[in-house]
């Protein structure tokens, strides 16, 4: 059995305080660290004390290659992703190319943007009386030729689109929640910079727009995003009413 082994690690949504035990762990035991860019933040990079590659710019082929080579030479390799690799993360590409130098992926697991949208936005992502679905998808791209933001749509259940910032006017128009559907874009959830637009179907493309903010940004739609009309749950039990 192969002892080549490459860690990939998320690195969370931004706050570095919202990286894994494990996952900082291993940047500090790490001899070399391939980062994907500015998705992370470099605080959380410099966890790690040994070499730091920025992979913006690389191909797949040049990031594996190098990797391969480092752990030939007995070092420790982390691979570290914005968020969880396990969204929109390539990890399963990376993977098989990894495999071709008898290279194995270990694999920790970080806090998704997706829930660091939530957080900022004090609410919930399934809520009951409002949402009982999550849909997690992106519009389409260079690397998607069609989505289903449409059809998707359809279930009227709480939609967090990732990658979707510089399309939300044409995503807006794609969907079909009423025009009134609670919209919040929260741009760098986590991080310093923070910032929650909140709007609806019909309006939040142009308040997007005038704030200038055109990537690394979450799209929620949804009755979530504003909870009003929603119904306790059954998890605590029912009211009592006084004696």
């Amino acid at each position: 059995m192969t002892d080549k082994v490459v860690t990939f690690v998320g690195a969370g949504p931004g706050n570095p305080k919202l990286i894994t035990l494990l996952g900082k762990e291993k940047l500090e035991e790490a001899d070399l660290v391939i980062y994907a860019g500015s998705l992370v933040n470099p605080v959380v990079v410099d966890y790690c004390k040994g070499e730091k590659v920025d992979s913006y710019g690389l191909t797949l082929e040049d990031i594996s290659k190098r990797i391969a080579d480092a752990l030939e030479e007995g070092k420790k390799v982390v691979r570290l992703h914005s968020g969880d690799p396990s969204l929109y993360g390539n990890v399963v590409e990376q993977m098989g190319e990894l495999k071709k130098y008898g290279v194995t992926v270990e694999r920790v697991p970080g806090v998704s943007s997706v829930f660091a949208t939530a957080a900022a936005l004090n609410t919930q992502l399934t809520l009951n009386g409002v949402s009982d679905t999550l849909i997690i998808t992106r519009p389409a791209g260079k690397t998607l030729e069609e989505d289903k933001l449409k059809e998707l749509s359809r279930h009227n259940a709480t939609m967090a689109v990732f990658l979707g910032t510089q399309k939300i006017e044409e995503i807006m128009e794609k969907v079909e929640y009423s025009d009134d559907t609670p919209v919040a874009v929260v741009f760098h959830a986590s991080w310093p910079d923070q910032k929650i637009i909140y709007g609806t179907v019909s309006d939040i493309a142009q308040k997007v727009k005038d704030e200038g903010i055109i990537r690394s940004a979450m799209i929620l739609i949804g009755g979530v995003v504003d909870p009003i009309d929603y119904r306790r749950s059954h998890l605590y039990g029912v009211a009592q009413e006084p004696l």
